[in-house]
């Protein structure tokens, strides 16, 4: 509800040459300490031999946290509260991601991922259909849909904080659900499928394997030119003067193509190989960031939207996937606790050199900058693959 709204509010709080930066400071800095906590949280989860505690209590923070964006009256006011919110999703990640592959048979372990992630993005969709009712009985049809003025009205930022603090209410909702509806998965009952062993949370601090740690480097590169959605979003509402109507339907239809990719992604890793769908998912970043800033209509960015989705559907769940096939039952709070932490660390320089970038030198070269970073970790990774296969063969 909250979240692609946040470049419209910013527009009224900061300078409009500054709110670029905004964005890319918020989620950067936010993902930044999400990250530090993903790797701690995902060791705490080991050595605890439980996830969901560890989990709930993250959900629980970040639902006190969005709604206080609503009391917001300068720019800095929403990077603090995203940040707390991030703080939220740092401690619950990790464990969650961990449960989620104790849970769920190699096999299958790929589409379980894409089936999370699938209902992740069914939220960031009635979310803002739910949004775009509440604004249409506050502004009605003409303020919703206008188009021309980038900048909200007194009006508009009324209806927004409003929005903002009923965020409140899904929030509890979905911790209850969490609550009371998700089973533990004790970490020493988990058998290793890749060699057959009960692995035991005690011995979580043995290495974990190099080519763990060769993937990781390749999705770092990656992550260096993965700069925030919302400047996508940002792109097609500064430059074309969307209303909040307008920007709510690009959000929903961003996230109904990676409804519509996720478990047909999940289901291609588990068949043809993660590393192929991943391959894939970044081929189709490429594409889109190299098109968009040569897009001359509204109907060209929803168009790039939608293929964008393409890459979620591809990526998300192969490479959470890929981390458990990489490492045994009992080190895997701590893998995934490290493989947030490189994502999350990265997106720092990512989101932030983004805005400064689109304000220093137009949004056309931080796009381009974008696609060419996803196209060098595309070869890096299909340089690794290459190299692997050719170990097994000799």
């Amino acid at each position: 509800m909250i979240y692609p709204l946040l470049p419209v509010y910013f527009t009224r709080l900061v300078p409009a040459a500054a709110a670029a930066v905004y964005v890319g400071l918020m989620d950067g800095l936010a993902e930044s300490v999400s990250s530090l906590l993903k790797v701690y949280s995902g060791r705490w989860s080991d050595r605890l031999g439980k996830r969901k505690p560890l989990a709930l209590a993250g959900y629980g923070l970040s639902t006190i946290a969005r709604p206080l964006t609503a009391v917001a009256t300068a720019g800095w006011h929403v990077v603090a509260f995203r940040f707390i919110d991030r703080i939220g999703k740092g401690v619950r990640t990790s464990p969650r991601d961990a449960l989620i592959s104790d849970s769920a048979p190699a096999d299958v372990r790929g589409t379980a991922f894409s089936f999370h992630r699938m209902m992740d993005h069914a939220g960031a969709v009635l979310g803002p259909l739910v949004a775009a009712v509440f604004l249409y009985a506050l502004l009605g049809n003409t303020l919703l849909w206008r188009r021309g003025d980038a900048t909200p009205g007194p009006g508009e930022m009324h209806a927004l904080r409003l929005l903002f603090a009923l965020a409140l209410l899904p929030g509890i909702a979905g911790v209850l659900v969490f609550w009371r509806k998700v089973r533990e998965v004790p970490v020493e009952r988990v058998k290793d499928e890749a060699d057959g062993r009960n692995e035991d949370a005690g011995d979580a601090a043995s290495p974990l394997p190099a080519k763990f740690y060769l993937f990781l480097g390749a999705v770092t590169l990656f992550t260096l030119g993965n700069s925030s959605d919302l400047f996508l979003i940002f792109y097609a509402q500064s430059r074309f003067g969307l209303g909040l109507g307008y920007v709510s339907a690009l959000w929903i239809s961003l996230h109904l193509s990676k409804i519509l990719f996720s478990l047909p992604g999940g289901r291609m890793s588990d068949r043809y190989g993660r590393r192929a769908a991943i391959l894939s998912g970044w081929a189709v970043y490429f594409l889109v960031y190299l098109a968009m800033p040569f897009t001359s209509s509204l109907r060209a960015v929803w168009g790039l939207l939608v293929l964008y989705g393409a890459y979620y559907g591809l990526t998300e769940g192969a490479e959470r996937a890929l981390v458990a096939d990489y490492v045994p039952s009992s080190h895997r709070g701590r893998a995934y606790g490290i493989y947030h932490g490189a994502v999350g660390f990265s997106a720092l320089p990512a989101s932030l050199l983004f805005g400064v970038f689109w304000a220093e030198l137009g949004a056309k070269t931080a796009f381009l900058i974008g696609a060419s970073l996803a196209a060098a970790a595309t070869l890096l990774l299909a340089g690794l693959v290459i190299a692997d296969r050719g170990k097994r063969n000799g």
